[in-house]
């Protein structure tokens, strides 16, 4: 929160130059929900064994429009705001507040729109699949049943969008590093290499953040244009991997975020009746150029292609197909020690999405499936939504990754395993 002191103070102060009766309240809308998610196979390394997530959620959001004659209205300024408080039982909490959105959107000319403070930032073309998509995202939420707005997670950034009649820019300044959530042992059982297995709380590893400091800051960069139907993007990211996979020290069971740079594209447009997507993005690890630090995560390519089609009949159909390879990998299997552990230099995984809708669109029935041929492993995420009324929302479902090794992405997270449901009230 102190860091977004800087924009919270303007508006602050803009409001309080306006004449009294110029200023309005702004409206808040919001939900409140409960939610449950239990175990399907009881698993004895987390805090509880029957169930990984009950917590009730109060959601306030709302948007003001700065009135009155000062700069701030001739640049139509917006001010959002989104916070939710959390009484998370699983923990045993008296309850948290997050702030998810707090921002101040204005366009100084005609060409150009500025988003500055808290706010959730993405772009890409993947369905749950990220190339180019760096921006941190919250996977603890994701396996326990959580709504899918709680996978992003929000920044505190300034973001600025340039619409010339060439190209259009996106530049984002992200002046402090936030990773990604991943599971940690207490709520959800995970691999552990200094365990040298599945862990829960016994899991001991720290992941260590790079310091808030100039040379630390991020970049993104989009350029993106549509030629007829199709959308074309090129992307730029120089920063950290929000994932902690490089050691810095195995003695003390520390991990941390190695300095990356990913360069890509993607295009998206109209194909055999249906929505075709590529893109493609290639990791560059910083720290280890030539792959040859055994402690050190290599530089990466990924490439994915993908299709929707709507079959009519409130039915629509989806599939992805996601490549990864390794790069510099003699290099990395040269610096192996006998002892360790290490990962294949290609991964194939392929999604399929199916969502139907019945009842006049009130109820809607979703399947979304992961499946890697060479990893032999998988996660399937059922779910259905039933709009009961238009403030009453009951959703429920069912997480199952699983997997022969315990070692992958969707292996090591077997014994997570769980149905949810949540109960949401908007107002």
């Amino acid at each position: 929160m102190m860091k977004g002191a800087l924009v919270i103070a303007v508006v602050i102060s803009s409001i309080y130059a306006l004449p009294a009766q110029a200023a309005k309240l702004p409206q808040w809308h919001g939900f409140v929900e409960q939610a449950y998610a239990g175990r399907i196979s009881q698993d004895r390394l987390t805090k509880h064994q029957d169930y990984n997530m009950l917590e009730q959620r109060v959601q306030l959001k709302t948007r003001y429009g700065i009135p009155g004659e000062n700069l701030l209205s001739h640049w139509n300024s917006v001010v959002t705001y989104k916070g939710d408080f959390l009484l998370d039982e699983y923990f045993d909490t008296t309850g948290s507040y997050e702030v998810r959105e707090l921002n101040l959107a204005f366009s100084p000319t005609r060409i150009i729109d500025i988003k500055a403070g808290r706010q959730v930032l993405t772009w890409g073309t993947g369905d749950y699949l990220f190339i180019n998509d760096l921006f941190p995202k919250d996977y603890i939420s994701f396996y326990i049943g959580r709504d899918d707005e709680y996978l992003k997670k929000p920044s505190d950034a300034l973001r600025i969008s340039l619409y010339p009649k060439t190209v259009n820019i996106d530049f984002v300044l992200i002046p402090y590093f936030t990773p990604n959530t991943m599971p940690e042992g207490d709520r959800l059982s995970f691999f552990d290499s200094f365990q040298r297995g599945i862990t829960g709380r016994a899991s001991e590893r720290n992941a260590v953040k790079p310091a808030w400091q100039t040379e630390n800051m991020q970049y993104a960069l989009r350029l993106y244009r549509t030629f007829g139907s199709t959308e074309g993007a090129l992307y730029y990211y120089r920063g950290f991997d929000p994932s902690p996979r490089s050691y810095l020290d195995e003695a003390n069971r520390q991990l941390f975020y190695e300095r990356l740079d990913a360069y890509g594209a993607s295009v998206r447009g109209s194909f055999a009746g249906g929505i075709s997507n590529a893109e493609i993005g290639y990791y560059r690890s910083r720290q280890d150029v030539e792959g040859n630090n055994r402690l050190i995560e290599n530089s990466i390519l990924k490439w994915l292609i993908g299709y929707d089609k709507d079959l009519g009949n409130d039915l629509k159909v989806g599939a992805q197909y996601l490549f990864e390879q390794k790069l510099d990998y003699a290099a990395y299997k040269e610096a192996l020690l006998s002892s360790d552990y290490f990962w294949d230099e290609y991964r194939h995984l392929l999604t399929q999405r199916i969502t139907k809708f019945y009842k006049n669109q009130t109820v809607m029935v979703g399947l979304f499936n992961f499946w890697s041929p060479s990893d032999k492993d998988g996660y399937a995420r059922a779910s259905c939504a039933y709009d009961i009324t238009d403030q009453w929302k009951l959703t429920f479902g069912i997480n199952i990754p699983w997997g022969e090794d315990g070692i992958t992405d969707f292996g090591m997270m077997k014994k997570n395993k769980n149905a949810f449901v949540r109960v949401r009230y908007s107002f």
